[in-house]
């Protein structure tokens, strides 16, 4: 059996009433699907009209899918929004992690769209999620119509150094100690805006994260010219700025190496790995424009 991606059974729990109170959250209604796939069940997230083109999204990593898609619900008015708990992360799915250097993720991915009847998607990918689209777009290319990509994972990473720095003191002493003012310090490393209202449920959620998780620490591995080769569809980059993970200065140049067709590279000015409300909304604008374009249809 599988070890358990959380500590304790009570923390379990506790990041259970979390992911109920997110999904409680989402203003738009929304259904409840489960699909069956190699790595355990998943469980998906569904909202917007149902015969309108379907947008697959994946969040990021040791976060609640709920909560990530709540900051991307403005797609929802114009397409079939579909949402999956990544297996091995918190949420509803299976806990079976696999390996982020290898493809196992993309063929949870497959196995997603066959669940839910889908042959060919557009994927929104946050941080993690882009690895998994982009992990998706070498091993099935026939099945990505195109793919936005926020804050990615998978096609460079930051000096090592520099994450450390930047985020592992922070972090350390708020699991050695949990306070409110760890928490703070924790969250100012990863948002661009943690006092703003909007982000206080991903920040009291990241605090559970720390204390209650088996956090999944390995960065997925970078994409290359090779395996992308077979990928004809468009892809928008959107990067921030002061991203401690991925930011933008070495993201954007790789990604015009290994997305030939990229139609959309964007730096998100001022933000860190989380952007601010203003850049989210415009980052929607500029995702809806882009999955209007005749390619994606």
């Amino acid at each position: 059996m599988a070890k358990s991606i959380y500590k304790t059974p009570e923390g379990e729990a506790k990041i259970r009433v979390l992911y109920d109170e997110a999904l409680a959250g989402l203003a738009l209604g929304h259904d409840s699907l489960t699909v069956g796939t190699r790595l355990g069940n998943t469980h998906v997230i569904a909202l917007g009209p149902e015969d309108a083109l379907p947008v697959v999204f994946l969040p990021g990593a040791n976060a609640l899918n709920p909560t990530c898609l709540k900051w991307f619900l403005p797609l929802a008015g114009r397409h079939r929004l579909y949402a999956p708990d990544i297996v091995g992360q918190p949420g509803l799915s299976a806990q079976t992690r696999p390996s982020p250097k290898g493809d196992g993720h993309a063929f949870w991915a497959e196995d997603v769209l066959d669940g839910l009847g889908l042959e060919r998607a557009s994927l929104v990918g946050l941080s993690y999620g882009a690895a998994i689209a982009i992990r998706t777009m070498g091993v099935a290319p026939e099945r990505v119509s195109g793919a936005a990509l926020i804050c990615p994972a998978g096609i460079a990473q930051g000096p090592f150094l520099r994450m450390l720095l930047e985020i592992g003191p922070s972090t350390l002493l708020y699991r050695l100690r949990p306070t409110e003012e760890r928490l703070r310090r924790a969250a100012m490393v990863l948002f661009t805006e943690p006092e703003d209202p909007t982000f206080d449920p991903a920040v009291r959620q990241l605090g559970a994260a720390l204390r209650h998780l088996r956090l999944d620490t390995d960065l997925p591995r970078s994409a290359t010219e090779e395996e992308l080769a077979g990928f004809g569809g468009p892809v928008a980059v959107f990067a921030s700025e002061h991203d401690a993970l991925f930011p933008a200065q070495v993201v954007l140049p790789r990604a015009r190496e290994i997305f030939p067709n990229l139609a959309l590279a964007e730096v998100l000015e001022g933000c860190r790995h989380v952007p601010s409300m203003a850049a989210l909304r415009r980052v929607n604008e500029r995702i809806l424009a882009f999955l209007a374009g005749p390619s994606q249809t």
